[in-house]
C-alpha cells in the first residue's frame, strides 16, 4: 500500500513516517510538505491513503481533498487537525474523509486507523484495480492524443473517432495562466476543476498545451450548457487560483482537423485579453468597488478575505492588486481611513474618546489609543487637547483614494 503524508511541519511528517515504517515495513510512505508536492505525487504515484494536515500555506488539506476526489476517487483520506481546528475535521468527514486524527497524534491510534483502512483498501483494490487501470489508461491515451492534436504531431494511425467517441460537435475551452514560476499547482487546480465540471454537463478530455495553457475538448449534453460551465469555471478558479488567468472558448466545431488552428487562435485571443485595456479596466473597477465598500464599512470588522469576496477576486491576488493600484497595503489603508476619521471626531466636543473609538471600528479603547499613537505620535487625549474642542477637521476625512 502507498501512503502519502502531507504536513508542513517536518517533525510531524517524519514522526508519522517512522511509526508507519516500523509497524508496516511492507508499505511505502511518501512525504509532502505542501499541496503542490502532494498534487504531483498523486498524479505520478499510485496512492491509496492520504494523511493530510488541515492548515497549510498555499492550500488547505480540505481544498486539496476537494480538488482531488474527482481525479483520484480510489484514494482514502484522513485529516490531521489540532483540537482547536476540530470544525475542519468535521467538514472533512462531510467531504468524504474516512477518519481524522487530532494532534498530538498517538501512535496506537495511528496504527489502529491504518490497520483498519488497509483492510478496506485491500478489498476495494481487488474489485476495482483492473477497472481503474483501464479507465486511467484510456484517459491518459485521450489526453495524449489531444496533446498531439493541439501541437500538430502525427497520431500514428490512431482512430480518433473511436477513441474520442466521435462527438457530433464539440467546443474547445482554453485556460491561460499568467505564470511567473513553476506552475504545477496551478495546472493541478485547473485540470481537476475543469475535469469535474465537464463530467457534470457531458464528456470530454483536458490536456496541457504548454506551461501556461490547458485546453479541453468538451461535448455538453445540451449546447446551452457551455455558458454554465464557463461561468462555474470562472467562479471556482477565482476562488482557488492565486495568479491571473483567462478563459476563452471556441465556436461549435465538428472536425478534429480544425483543432490545431483553433488552439493557436485561442492562445492569441487569450494573450490579447491579458494585454487589452479592458482587462486592466476590470481590475480598476474591482479596486474602485472595493474602495467604495471600505469607505462605507470602515467602522465594521473588515478582513482581506471579506472585501476580496465582495469583488469576486482571490484574496492573495486582490492584496497584490490593491497595493499596485492604491500604493498602500490593505491593512494600512483601512487604518489610515479610521485614524483620519478619528481625528475629525476628536474635534467634536460632545463625543467621548471611547465613543470615537467605537465609531471608527475599535471596540477596545486601549487598542484604538495604541494605533492612534503609532500613527500620530500622540494619544487621542493629547491630540484633542492640542487641537482644541472647537477645531473642525473636515478636510482630513477619508483622504486616500
Amino acid at each position: 500500500m502507498n501512503i502519502l503524508v502531507v504536513d508542513d511541519e517536518s517533525i510531524i511528517r517524519e514522526g508519522i513516517q517512522r511509526t508507519l515504517s516500523h509497524h508496516f515495513p511492507e508499505y511505502t510512505v511518501h512525504l509532502a510538505a505542501k499541496a503542490d508536492e502532494a498534487a504531483w505525487l498523486l498524479r505520478n504515484e499510485s496512492i491509496d491513503l492520504v494523511l493530510t494536515d488541515v492548515r497549510m500555506p498555499g492550500m488547505t488539506g480540505l481544498e486539496l481533498m476537494e480538488l482531488s476526489r474527482g481525479r483520484h476517487p480510489q484514494v482514502k483520506w484522513v485529516v490531521i487537525s489540532a483540537y482547536s481546528e476540530f470544525a475542519y475535521a468535521r467538514e472533512a468527514v462531510r467531504l468524504g474523509a474516512r477518519d481524522y486524527l487530532l494532534k498530538p497524534i498517538g501512535k496506537e491510534a495511528l496504527i489502529d486507523m491504518v490497520e483498519q483502512l488497509s483492510a478496506e483498501i485491500e478489498q476495494s483494490t481487488l474489485r476495482s484495480k483492473e477497472t481503474h487501470l483501464l479507465r486511467q489508461n484510456v484517459r491518459l491515451l485521450r489526453e495524449g492524443v489531444l496533446t498531439r492534436l493541439i501541437t500538430g504531431l502525427d497520431l500514428g494511425g490512431i482512430d480518433l473517432n473511436t477513441l474520442l467517441e466521435e462527438p457530433p460537435y464539440f467546443y474547445l475551452v482554453m485556460v491561460q495562466i499568467e505564470q511567473k514560476r513553476s506552475g504545477h499547482l496551478e495546472h493541478f487546480i485547473v485540470e481537476n476543476v475543469l475535469t469535474e465540471l465537464i463530467d457534470n454537463i457531458g464528456h470530454g478530455v483536458v490536456a496541457s498545451a504548454s506551461l501556461c495553457h490547458l485546453v479541453s475538448l468538451v461535448t455538453p449534453n445540451l449546447p446551452d450548457q457551455l455558458p454554465v460551465l464557463l461561468d462555474e469555471l470562472k467562479t471556482q478558479l477565482k476562488r482557488c487560483l492565486k495568479v491571473p488567468f483567462q478563459i476563452i472558448a471556441s465556436e461549435e466545431l465538428d472536425n478534429f482537423s480544425l483543432i490545431p488552428r483553433q488552439v493557436e487562435l485561442l492562445k492569441r485571443a487569450a494573450t490579447d485579453q491579458f494585454n487589452e485595456p479592458d482587462y486592466d479596466n476590470h481590475n480598476n473597477e474591482a479596486i474602485e468597488l472595493a474602495l467604495k465598500y471600505i469607505r462605507a464599512h470602515y467602522q465594521e470588522e473588515l478582513t482581506l478575505e471579506k472585501v476580496s469576496s465582495v469583488v469576486f477576486l482571490n484574496p492573495v491576488y486582490f492584496s497584490q492588486l490593491f497595493k499596485q493600484k492604491t500604493g498602500h497595503g490593505f491593512k494600512d489603508y483601512i487604518i489610515h481611513l479610521r485614524m483620519e476619521e478619528a481625528r475629525y471626531l476628536l474635534g467634536q466636543p460632545g463625543l467621548k474618546i471611547s465613543d470615537v473609538a467605537e465609531k471608527v471600528g475599535y471596540q477596545d479603547m486601549r487598542h484604538f489609543s495604541q494605533v492612534f499613537r503609532r500613527k500620530y505620535n500622540m494619544t487621542p487625549s493629547d491630540y484633542r487637547q492640542q487641537s482644541g474642542d472647537s477645531e473642525k477637521e473636515e478636510g482630513h476625512r477619508l483622504t486616500w483614494s
